[in-house]
């Protein structure tokens, strides 16, 4: 079977204790759907790849700027004020990125070094922010097992608060959830779980900050205000540069007093910035008919996932319940196929293939763990790009399907 890899720079992955990840250069740069060496390219690594369009670029450059350290910058204090009304918050802080967002957040909240942080084994915090809370803020993270959804068990938060009155422990200091939960597919927070998560909080006077990177997806998906989803919250970071679209930058949000001590955070952490009026411009733009275009991802995530388990045969698996934004995760249940493995083919191309789709396509995805590939539907994909991707994977797993029949028959 003759093999043609239409994407050389992206050298996919390294092994590293186990698990199937992307090394630093496989996770840069193709188009997100366009042609790549000869072939088009579909790419559905994650959100993040999203593009400024013509319109962004225009309102960036049309940007009002001044020195935000000192609280100058007409266009960041417009987001600010824009966002804290939005989520029904005192006040907002513009951050440079999601990890220096939570990281903040954290601190803010946890003044002093030795507190605990309660929050899901598979967040976001935990896995993806090299322990930031520890090195930098001697914050100490116990972590809680995730349910499928995302959230957590309540009576097990309620025993993992420390008490107050035993020297050998160290106290509690806040409360994190995420929403939308990444690894665990998109999922979206149940609002019942957030009321019932504050009134544990209130009884023990503790905090909770949401990771709400995707939480604008969660809004769409609910079909509700942003402030609904963070009534029970007391802050929250949310980044502007995955699905909502923009370059660069997060947001985080919360009380007044929260936000005078994260300004001072931001600053010795490195992210005070001097006219970043360009990047609000972006972020502001996004906010312009934002729900619609995220919950257009979420069908063509939809349109991925049934695909998908229509052609299975059995050999990969999609929960079509946990599809509820815009990220598909696919767990491979045939012996001897990989994410990686998996990956790697949808980014080769065969003769055969190519006459039979009658164009050469490839799909770039990400092996969220060694037996799950992730594919992210966002706005610089369509839906002609969708049906691309489609066709494409349909094809591989028909074509792994024949290899399972035939090696069946072999062995028979």
């Amino acid at each position: 079977m003759a093999l043609r890899l239409f994407a050389p720079r992206t050298e996919h992955f390294q092994r590293l204790s186990g698990w199937a990840r992307l090394s630093w250069r496989s996770y840069r740069g193709g188009p997100a759907a366009e042609k790549l060496g000869g072939a088009y390219a579909v790419d559905l690594r994650s959100d993040v790849l999203t593009k400024p369009t013509t319109a962004m670029k225009e309102a960036m450059m049309e940007a009002t700027m001044g020195d935000d350290v000192f609280g100058e910058d007409v266009t960041i204090n417009k987001l600010q004020s824009t966002v804290a009304e939005m989520f029904n918050k005192e006040a907002a802080l513009f951050v440079p990125s999601g990890t220096m967002g939570n990281l903040i957040s954290v601190l803010s909240h946890c003044h002093s070094r030795g507190l605990e942080v309660l929050l899901g084994h598979q967040s976001h915090l935990i896995i993806y922010e090299q322990g930031g809370m520890a090195t930098v803020g001697g914050v100490h993270p116990r972590t809680i097992p995730n349910l499928s959804d995302g959230t957590f068990d309540l009576e097990v938060v309620k025993d993992y608060i420390r008490p107050l009155d035993d020297s050998h422990q160290p106290f509690t200091g806040l409360i994190c959830v995420e929403n939308t939960h990444n690894v665990c597919g998109g999922t979206v927070l149940p609002l019942d779980f957030l009321a019932e998560l504050r009134k544990i909080a209130d009884d023990h006077k503790l905090p909770v900050h949401m990771d709400g990177a995707r939480m604008m997806n969660s809004a769409a998906a609910l079909d509700v205000a942003p402030s609904v989803i963070l009534e029970n919250v007391d802050s929250v970071s949310m980044c502007f540069s995955k699905g909502l679209g923009a370059p660069v930058g997060s947001i985080i949000s919360g009380s007044a007093e929260f936000i005078a001590r994260a300004v001072r955070l931001r600053k010795v952490l490195g992210g005070g910035m001097r006219q970043p009026g360009m990047l609000a411009a972006a972020a502001l733009f996004t906010l312009d008919g934002l729900i619609p275009r995220l919950q257009t991802d979420h069908r063509h995530a939809r349109m991925i996932a049934e695909a998908v388990m229509k052609e299975s045969s059995g050999l990969v698996h999609v929960d079509l319940e946990r599809v509820q934004t815009n990220i598909v995760m696919i767990e491979m249940l045939k012996e001897g196929l990989d994410a990686q493995q998996f990956c790697d083919r949808l980014s080769q191309v065969t003769m055969e293939e190519e006459k039979e789709i009658g164009e050469p396509i490839v799909v770039l995805s990400y092996p969220s763990t060694k037996r799950v590939t992730r594919l992210v539907a966002h706005s610089s994909v369509d839906t002609k790009d969708i049906l691309a991707a489609i066709a494409k994977i349909t094809y591989v797993l028909h074509e792994l399907a024949n290899q399972e029949a035939e090696s069946k028959a072999s062995h028979g």
